[in-house]
């Protein structure tokens, strides 16, 4: 998709060398299967000419990518900048759950919270590996009960992607798994090893079923001090989608 875009905004992309040229393009933390994201970021190394700007990309690939997909800003990179893998050290979700109700996720989220480790058994190339994710959950809250309205003409549960939340909704466990959903917000470390929204989950309850997955911010963190990868004056959006080389 992204070669593809590239190509089409004719942006002069660096190849590698040898048998098989291939963009210099590397990606950030992969997103869970079926996730949705509001703060992806992408590195791109370009042979632009002395003087040249990067303020244009945004506009010039946008239009070449699959609708639903926007590049919000695109500031330039230091020579030597580590890669996004290395410097994201944690990201927050928000986690649309059902199959309990708001009051039982709330006494579920103390219990984690008030555990000193929580060991699990995880695969890791090919082996099980026991781990303590309990150092990876930095933060993690309910924040309410989403209510949707139905979308005109779309049958059964078939929703609206603008989602209210009720703060103040009990929520009684009666709705569908589309509507009513208790919506928890975390934030997951992702450094020396990245705990999933669905391990977290897990560790909340064997019978909670994710009904909606969303990646609001990653996060750089050193010397107490945290931003992220593009820094909010970077754009007049609220979070910058992408970054360029």
């Amino acid at each position: 998709m992204w070669e593809r875009a590239l190509r089409r905004a004719r942006l002069p992309v660096v190849y590698t060398g040898g048998f098989s040229p291939r963009p210099k393009l590397s990606f950030g933390l992969a997103l869970p299967t079926g996730a949705e994201s509001s703060c992806e970021y992408l590195d791109v190394e370009l042979a632009l000419p002395d003087g040249a700007s990067v303020e244009a990309m945004p506009g010039l690939l946008t239009p070449a990518l699959p609708s639903g997909i926007e590049v919000l800003a695109a500031p330039p990179l230091g020579q030597g900048a580590a890669s996004l893998q290395q410097e994201v050290t944690s990201c927050t979700w928000e986690l649309e759950v059902a199959g309990a109700t708001r009051a039982e996720l709330e006494e579920a989220v103390a219990k984690v919270l008030g555990q000193a480790s929580i060991t699990v058994t995880r695969e890791r190339k090919g082996h099980a590996v026991t781990d303590d994710i309990r150092p990876a959950i930095l933060h993690l809250a309910v924040e309410g009960v989403v209510s949707r309205a139905p979308e005109p003409g779309l049958p059964g549960d078939a929703v609206d992607p603008g989602d209210a939340v009720d703060p103040g909704d009990p929520g009684d466990g009666q709705a569908s798994s589309r509507s009513g959903a208790v919506l928890l917000r975390a934030e997951l470390a992702t450094q020396p090893r990245g705990l999933r929204p669905a391990e977290l989950l897990a560790a909340l309850g064997p019978d909670l079923e994710e009904v909606r997955v969303r990646r609001t911010h990653q996060w750089i963190e050193r010397d107490g001090a945290r931003w992220e990868p593009i820094p909010l004056g970077a754009t007049d959006a609220p979070r910058a989608l992408e970054r360029a080389s």
